[in-house]
């Protein structure tokens, strides 16, 4: 199994939960998150001055799913998330060793 994290644009998650949507892929764990990278923040216009935040908002999308459906999550984000503009976004793939459900203990290895 692994894990897809995924780190979008806040105005894009609806177009990500759809895509995936249409791919049969439902469950999903989601956060708001605050972070920076290339785009080293943006400026604003404040009381008539310019103000710098260099923390923005994004959202966290964390799915596991089995090693062959992977790259198709990571396409369908990448497809949906993407503007074209600097501050998109970072996917991440991680290995998952195992997942148990809490209520049955059902383990899948």
């Amino acid at each position: 199994m692994k894990m897809v994290k995924a780190i979008i644009r806040p105005e894009r998650f609806e177009f990500v939960k759809k895509a995936l949507e249409k791919e049969g892929i439902y469950g999903m764990t989601i956060s708001e998150v605050m972070g920076r990278g290339d785009q080293k923040g943006i400026s604003l216009q404040y009381r008539g001055g310019a103000m710098t935040v260099d923390l923005i908002p994004k959202i966290e999308i964390d799915i596991v799913v089995g090693d062959t459906d992977a790259g198709l999550v990571i396409q369908k984000i990448r497809d949906a998330a993407y503007t074209g503009k600097i501050g998109d976004g970072r996917i991440f793939l991680l290995p998952v060793e195992r997942s148990i459900k809490v209520r049955t203990g059902e383990e899948t290895p």
